[in-house]
């Protein structure tokens, strides 16, 4: 099997004008906003190693929600993680794919399908002020165990371009995505929908699991590991599997470290590692790595 890369983290937020501030503050340049025709809109921010993320939000809920009640899984699941984890967090990992449909028939036969394929187009507005059409075909997969986090694979039939000039450099030297936290009471539980979609074995560290994606490593860990790696409270009675951590792939800490103090961001370093606590835009700790 080869390892897909991760295409994009889908990052629910209360409203973008919100989420833009921060992401700005943390040295990230962020897109302008672009709009979903089931009533979301995201303000996405992209890497240089083909990676991005993206802070959702509602533009107009009574469309998300009749997209939903019409099959529409992206905003189903977001309208219910919005519901449980008031508003804003990190949802979804999507991997890149060339074939959804091709996905969508695997992930079925594995029993780890969670709805109908979507396929959509969207406008965009470049760095330059030009406009293009990207145009997607989504696979989705779940877990019923694990309401709180989806994963799917996304085909970019019209793709976005390839060249996003300024978008992708970022004051904070972020190159890209490094590791992707997880967590989960069983992480073993989700080996078998996690291997599925980035179409990778998982391989077992104590009581986590780590597997590596073509671009960046994710980890599912437990709650106290949590704690001990990134200094993040146990959260009692939770239940199964949840984003937690994003870390990004840095050129140079030092500038991460002058960009977030000039900003007036707060920090702390902690094994070798810039650490930065979730605030409203940003729905979850970042950390920052060479």
């Amino acid at each position: 099997m080869n390892a897909r890369p991760i295409d994009h983290l889908v990052l629910p937020v209360a409203g973008l004008t919100a989420a833009r501030s921060r992401l700005t503050k943390l040295g990230f340049t962020v897109a302008p906003d672009a709009f979903h025709p089931f009533g979301t809109a995201n303000a996405c921010v992209f890497f240089s190693d083909g990676s991005y993320l993206e802070p959702l939000a509602l533009a107009n809920r009574r469309h998300a929600s009749a997209a939903a009640k019409r099959g529409n899984v992206f905003t189903a699941r977001d309208l219910a993680f919005r519901k449980a984890r008031d508003r804003q967090g990190f949802s979804a990992l999507v991997v890149a794919t060339r074939d959804a449909m091709a996905d969508h028939a695997r992930f079925k036969m594995r029993g780890v399908s969670a709805g109908d394929v979507l396929e959509f187009s969207r406008g965009m507005t470049l760095a330059d002020g030009s406009e293009t059409q990207a145009s997607f075909r989504l696979a989705f997969a779940g877990d019923d165990r694990a309401p709180d986090f989806l994963m799917f694979s996304c085909q970019r039939i019209n793709p976005l371009p390839a060249d996003r000039g300024e978008l992708e450099h970022h004051s904070n030297a972020v190159m890209g995505l490094s590791k992707i936290i997880l967590s989960a009471s069983a992480p073993s539980d989700f080996a078998p929908l996690a291997e599925q979609v980035l179409m990778t074995k998982a391989k077992p560290e104590a009581v986590s699991l780590e597997l590596a994606a073509a671009n960046a490593r994710i980890r599912i860990l437990q709650d106290h590991e949590l704690e001990a790696e990134f200094a993040l409270p146990s959260t009692p009675g939770a239940e199964g599997l949840r984003g937690r951590v994003i870390i990004f792939k840095t050129a140079d800490l030092a500038v991460t470290e002058i960009t977030l103090a000039a900003n007036d961001v707060a920090f702390v370093r902690r094994e070798g590692r810039v650490l930065v606590s979730a605030a409203p835009g940003q729905g979850v700790l970042f950390g920052f790595e060479e």
